[in-house]
């Protein structure tokens, strides 16, 4: 019995729209990709790699929204910061709720390449802070934003990111310094 013959679809001409969506993100991927896996794993993600993933699809998802094309970077940070908080948040309230205690985190390959040998502890210090102390160094220091897009980004007042960096530079030299 001979196969039915299948005709091929006639190809569609894409939407402008969802090119320049394609091509802006695949710019925005290109460009900050690196410095958000960065800023996932200086926040304490214990996946990175997927909250950056999730920041990237949930940018994607609402591309056309963007009043303005060029802030897409400040939204994905944004969202890095939102996405890591809720998923500390999320894993400290399910290692409530288990009745062994956790097992050590494992680092995976990526975000230990992302760190040198001499800024490991730094690190561990870092991630002792408190989690807005930490995001508002990390964000200042480590990403050099000024203080109204630190707020931007955390969803806080410029008043409170003065206030969380400078403790966490108060806590962070203590550790430092604690440690030689």
């Amino acid at each position: 019995m001979p196969e039915p013959r299948v005709e091929p679809l006639a190809p569609t001409p894409a939407d402008p729209a969802d090119l320049e969506r394609e091509a802006g993100l695949a710019r925005l991927f290109e460009l900050h990709y690196s410095s958000m896996l960065r800023l996932a794993v200086l926040l304490g993600a214990d996946d990175p790699e997927n909250v950056v993933a999730e920041a990237y699809y949930q940018i994607y998802r609402k591309w056309r929204r963007l009043r303005d094309v060029e802030a897409a970077e400040a939204y994905l940070r944004s969202t890095v910061c939102n996405l890591t908080r809720m998923r500390i948040r999320h894993l400290q309230v399910a290692r409530r709720h288990v009745e062994n205690p956790p097992e050590e985190t494992v680092v995976s390959a990526e975000s230990a390449a992302l760190l040198r040998d001499d800024q490991r502890v730094l690190i561990d210090a870092l991630q002792q802070l408190p989690a807005r102390q930490r995001e508002a160094l990390v964000l200042r220091h480590w990403l050099g934003l000024k203080e109204g897009e630190i707020a931007a980004a955390m969803g806080i007042s410029g008043g409170s990111v003065k206030t969380h960096t400078s403790r966490g530079l108060a806590a962070l030299t203590q550790a430092m310094e604690a440690r030689r």
